[in-house]
């Protein structure tokens, strides 16, 4: 999202991101970057300067992302009230209206000491590694080296996912657009993997050639996914007939095949975790943040009550406008019904494409963010071949391409690698969460944050912590019974093999190669182990 890091054609050649009067190189020596090492118009401020010196950073990028981009950053990629119509419209097999509404809000207000925790440690070090840093810097001294490693990997895997995730959404936007003409058009699974390809070579376009325009199409999205909104929730409000009060927030209907509503209702929130997901892709662009101690963490928190409240109105628009519950539960795609009902095959196109754009603008975001995040574990050489790793954002389309062509051969095998996203970034959460908390337990002091949880922090952390690890395991169930072939849950195996190679990487190249960014952090230097507090 820099406006000049990745900018392709005009780089120049680091040899490594670190003082080498501090610490000994470990970067990727082919990182392309576009800021000059020595140049000390950075456009940072004091703030950043100690925060980079304190973390053992040297400043490589411009700071060119305000608080008003950072927010647009994220806001774009949650799109929560943009998924609630894309993707919730599952959750109503587990529930119905009412189970579904009163799912979203619990699950919301317990996902918010998530994001208030992981907020305060983007204070406390706003570095691009994010979770893995973080692990490294405040896990116990003898695991933080395996546990960051471990952290690096399922954030590279969860970010990866989401990416390919987005872009699955984009291609079913298109047929969902082709139905509005003709419901028996079916894109064959080729047709549909080369859309999928298509928009992610567009989003590359954006982060690299378009790069410099960057902060200000983030800034540009916030203002559309503001106005697709109202637009959207006031064109449907006005138009389509609506259901009753009382079928919205007291008819809970279990359609899945569970016999239990309560273990019904948990499955349904593994729906709205994914549309609320996202408030940490900041972390990964806060060396390119002004102010970053300050500002991401605000954008963090401000883009998800934001997103929240426009959620919870597009749900309950939804709810009272999509018509009667098995009509929806029948559709291919519920939010089609949901316009239809305005009557308008013209208006539905139109709002369509509004979330088309949209989604698609949120893809920028999460390129961006994957690239960031495996430049930056690249930076400390967690990944075999870590020093050949020069165009990070062509290395990671590439990686969410590969994702792509396995819907060629099975479309069950796609939303399998999808489904991780979930798996693979609230373990990332769990683990750094839980690291901060024990810290806290212990009475050991933690780094400075100018956003600060203060005395409420081992509460907050502590239900974070514990609801992270519950997530987990709902995010392991199959959404309904009985389970055949298709209808399993295959995410947990997959997320579990991949834990098995990073443990098989690790010991055969991470153990000898991986560097840990505690090493470089001030007061960890020489072998010292314990935390300075930077007042």
């Amino acid at each position: 999202m820099a406006s000049r890091n990745f900018h392709h054609g005009q780089g120049i050649e680091m040899k490594g991101p670190y003082d080498s009067s501090s610490q000994e190189s470990t970067a990727n020596p082919n990182v392309v970057l576009l800021t000059d090492p020595n140049d000390s118009s950075h456009g940072g401020n004091s703030s950043d300067e100690v925060d980079m010196a304190r973390l053992g950073k040297k400043q490589e990028f411009k700071r060119n992302f305000n608080l008003l981009s950072t927010l647009g950053f994220i806001s774009i990629y949650m799109a929560t009230w943009e998924f609630v119509l894309v993707s919730l419209g599952a959750g109503l097999l587990n529930g119905g209206f009412a189970g579904l509404f009163w799912v979203f809000l619990g699950t919301v207000i317990c996902y918010s000491s998530l994001v208030a925790s992981l907020a305060e440690m983007a204070s406390m070090s706003p570095t691009s590694g994010g979770q893995y840093h973080w692990v490294s810097e405040f896990a116990p001294p003898q695991y933080q080296k395996i546990c960051s490693y471990a952290s690096g990997w399922m954030s590279t895997l969860g970010w990866l996912a989401s990416v390919s995730s987005s872009v699955f959404v984009l291609a079913t936007l298109i047929q969902t657009l082709v139905d509005v003409k003709d419901s028996d058009f079916l894109f064959p699974a080729w047709q549909y993997t080369l859309l999928m390809l298509a928009f992610l070579i567009i989003t590359i376009f954006f982060n690299t050639w378009g790069a410099k325009a960057l902060p200000m199409i983030e800034t540009i999205s916030l203002f559309g996914h503001l106005g697709g909104f109202f637009v959207t929730m006031i064109a449907v409000l006005a138009l389509a007939p609506k259901t009753s009060a009382k079928e919205v927030f007291t008819h809970f209907e279990n359609g899945s095949g569970w016999g239990n509503m309560g273990a019904s209702l948990l499955i349904t929130q593994v729906s709205v975790l994914y549309c609320n997901l996202g408030s940490d892709s900041a972390v990964h662009i806060a060396e390119e943040v002004e102010d970053a101690s300050r500002n991401v963490p605000l954008a963090m928190w401000w883009s998800f009550v934001l997103n929240v409240v426009m959620g919870l109105a597009m749900l309950l628009t939804m709810l009272f406008c999509i018509g009667p519950l098995d009509v929806a539960l029948e559709a291919d795609a519920p939010y089609l019904v949901l316009f239809q009902n305005t009557g308008s095959d013209a208006l539905t196109t139109f709002l369509l494409v509004v979330l088309l754009i949209l989604i698609f603008s949120g893809n920028i975001t999460a390129l961006a963010t994957t690239s960031r995040e495996l430049w930056a574990f690249s930076r400390d050489k967690g990944f075999p071949f870590s020093k050949w790793i020069s165009k990070v954002i062509y290395l990671t389309s590439l990686l969410a391409g590969l994702l792509c062509l396995i819907n060629f051969g099975s479309n069950l095998a796609f939303n399998i690698i999808i489904s991780l996203t979930l798996l693979a970034l609230l373990s990332t959460y769990m683990i750094s969460i839980g690291c901060v908390l024990l810290l806290r337990l212990q009475g050991r002091p933690l780094p400075h944050a100018r956003w600060s949880l203060g005395r409420y922090g081992i509460p907050i952390n502590a239900f974070a912590f514990a609801y992270s690890g519950f997530c987990i395991i709902w995010c392991c169930f199959p959404a309904e019974l009985p389970v055949t072939l298709e209808t399993a849950n295959w995410a947990p195996a997959v997320w579990f093999g991949v834990i098995l190679l990073a443990v098989v990487v690790y010991f055969a190249h991470g153990r000898t190669r991986y560097t840990p960014p505690v090493v470089f952090v001030e007061g960890r230097r020489e072998g010292r182990v314990g935390l300075q507090h930077v007042d």
